[in-house]
């Protein structure tokens, strides 16, 4: 039997508020891991863009892991792998999209702290003993002498799952006289695009009775419930990794309408009654919402995410750490380097 594995993962994308915050994926990943036997002790601490704050963790990390209580150290984000370097145990770091993309600021253009931000995650990404990815199209924001695994943050199937509708929008209290238009995202988030969301709603309303819906400071499975209550998702990021909702909205079997962002065409590839729009001009998402609304109905998308069940992701990323960990029971054949999970 292969010993256990110990592992410290450390974020600094954390909300401190009690609904959980933009990081319960990696609460969920980080649950998902226990039960599968693996020790993870959670480290989220702010980094805020403040030097200060990443030397207190970085003297944290040092303590905890000169302790001896670890195998390994799993950043999340890019700039969370510099709180284990130099490295006393192997390192990999998990990167999800602005951290090797850059940071968008309000005039839709790359601010100079999301330059600095890729610097230190590719240099971050030279020194891990693996890296790891939610997208594909992210690779190309590696060093070329850095190879990666394709991981997208999986899916809880037991939460996001299919209910009626009318249960749903009565249990939050919601109007069944209107289509109502589901946005997950900080509406302050400028990358997130919710004023040109607000702009397409506004242009769908002329013809069809429409409401947008924000999905935003609330526990996850409100933002579930909201996914069956709703007619559609409506993704108008101008930047993203792997957009969790999307995934999450497939398994509600809740039609989707984006723009080409991420890996969103993978994901709503084949499945009918989900629009991908060819631009991101209002008036090309407003008529995609148009026709998706007009249709009316769920579609066939759960059967699309099956393989991104949180359970068997969490098996691929366990053998990922054994890959790394040459005392540990026979590496797996899916742990080998550029492991591709789509």
């Amino acid at each position: 039997m292969a010993p256990r594995i110990r592992v410290l993962m450390v974020t600094s994308d954390w909300l401190w508020n009690s609904w959980g915050g933009p990081a319960v994926f990696i609460a969920r990943q980080a649950e998902f891991l226990r039960r599968e036997g693996v020790e993870v002790d959670l480290f989220p601490f702010r980094g805020s863009r403040h030097p200060g704050n990443y030397l207190a963790a970085w003297k944290e990390v040092r303590s905890r892991v000169r302790s001896g209580s670890y195998d390994l150290v799993h950043a999340q984000f890019g700039q969370s792998g510099l709180t284990a370097l130099p490295k006393r145990v192997p390192l990999i770091v998990t990167f999800r999209g602005d951290d090797l993309e850059g940071i968008i600021g309000e005039n839709g253009r790359y601010i100079p702290a999301g330059w600095l931000l890729r610097f230190i995650s590719r240099t971050v990404a030279r020194r891990a003993d693996a890296a790891i990815v939610v997208s594909e199209h992210m690779k190309q924001y590696l060093p070329r002498s850095v190879s990666a695994h394709v991981m997208p943050s999986g899916i809880d199937l037991d939460l996001f799952r299919p209910e009626s509708q009318e249960a749903a929008r009565r249990r939050l209290d919601l109007p069944g006289d209107q289509r109502l238009v589901l946005f997950v995202g900080n509406p302050g988030l400028a990358r997130k695009r919710y004023g040109l969301a607000k702009e397409v709603v506004a242009i769908v309303n002329r013809a069809i009775p429409t409401r947008l819906v924000v999905g935003w400071e609330l526990p996850h499975d409100k933002i579930a419930a909201l996914m069956n209550a709703c007619d559609a998702l409506l993704c108008t990021s101008m930047q993203e990794g792997s957009p969790n909702a999307v995934k999450e909205a497939l398994a509600c079997n809740l039609p989707v309408v984006s723009v080409l962002v991420g890996d969103v065409a993978l994901r709503l590839h084949g499945i009918a009654g989900c629009e991908l729009c060819s631009d991101d001009r209002v008036e090309t998402i407003a008529a995609a919402l148009g026709r998706v609304l007009q249709r009316g109905g769920r579609i066939d998308g759960r059967s699309a995410v099956k393989h991104l069940d949180e359970r068997l992701l969490t098996q691929q990323l366990v053998d990922v750490y054994r890959s790394i960990l040459p005392a540990t029971a026979a590496v797996p054949a899916c742990a080998s380097a550029g492991l591709v999970i789509s």
